[in-house]
């Protein structure tokens, strides 16, 4: 079964957002909310497959949030739920015009 199915799964069961991720989405630069991850989770799109992780395989999903804007969410699926690492916005200096690839 590919990441992203393993991921969707895991949401399904329950969303365990760690404390890294939780003061990340809280940043006053950010306000990334709890909808805008689910939605993200559910409806994005892998960017990159993290196979090795030391949490356990995880991965990167874009998607969007309110506005349209661009979200990223590392996250990695569990039996018993996801738990999700990360959230932030993407910047411009990173990332591609399209937030899927990594600037050299």
């Amino acid at each position: 079964m590919n990441i992203l199915s393993l991921v969707r799964q895991s949401a399904e069961k329950r969303i365990l957002v760690l404390p890294h991720a939780v003061r990340q989405m809280s940043r006053p630069d950010r306000m990334i909310t709890m909808a805008e991850v689910r939605l993200a989770i559910v409806n994005g799109e892998l960017v990159e497959d993290y196979p090795e992780d030391v949490r356990g395989r995880s991965c990167l999903i874009l998607g969007q949030g309110e506005s349209n804007r661009p979200i990223h969410v590392v996250c990695s699926p569990k039996t018993e739920y996801l738990a999700v690492i990360t959230a932030y916005l993407p910047s411009e200096q990173e990332w591609e015009e399209n937030f899927k690839m990594r600037k050299l």
